[in-house]
């Protein structure tokens, strides 16, 4: 990913900002395709996110020295852009065996197989919760973000994504132990 996006860059441009954008492919490259695949739940699409992300950033590479914070900055684009493809994506192309890899490969064929499809009907609860909730609980729980993250990445208050996740989790555990269809 690294070369294609250094052939990409203009020549004329210094090496510190080379350096600088590879840097950030190394460190965010594997956060930025958790992101993109928690909503996308198709590992190529996700690829395709991260790319576009850095496409991105090297489009603003100029204001890369205004970012307050660099993770949350790219986490957003990256956020942003899933959230456009998944509305151009129909459900039946999303990968299914996003929940499979899930689980653990150490366990026997039966228990890797309950739990994925345990995974999977989680995944299907999430789909179902109010968008903010979803947006809220998929950004801390899968993507690892802290309540400030999140706040920025959604235009909310610290207390308003806290009130979303802890709805979102009542609102999930409260499906999953009635087995809710709805």
């Amino acid at each position: 990913m690294i070369e294609e996006l250094s052939l990409a860059l203009p020549l004329s441009r210094p090496v510190e900002t080379d350096t600088m954008l590879a840097a950030l492919v190394e460190t965010y490259s594997t956060l930025l395709f958790r992101v993109a695949n928690s909503i996308l739940r198709n590992p190529t699409e996700a690829e395709d996110i991260v790319q576009d992300t850095f496409v991105r950033v090297m489009e603003h590479r100029r204001a890369l020295s205004e970012v307050r914070d660099t993770r949350v900055w790219l986490v957003r684009i990256a956020w942003n852009l899933a959230l456009d493809r998944r509305r151009r994506i129909r459900p039946e192309q999303m990968d299914d065996t996003f929940a499979q890899q899930l689980p653990s490969r150490n366990l026997a064929a039966y228990i890797a197989l309950d739990e994925a499809q345990q995974m999977q009907a989680v995944f299907r609860q999430i789909d179902k919760l109010p968008r903010a909730e979803r947006q809220a609980l998929l950004l801390s729980a899968l993507d690892e973000l802290n309540t400030p993250e999140i706040a920025q990445i959604m235009n909310k208050t610290d207390s308003a994504v806290r009130a979303l996740i802890f709805r979102a989790r009542a609102h999930l555990r409260d499906r999953l132990e009635k087995g809710d269809k709805a």
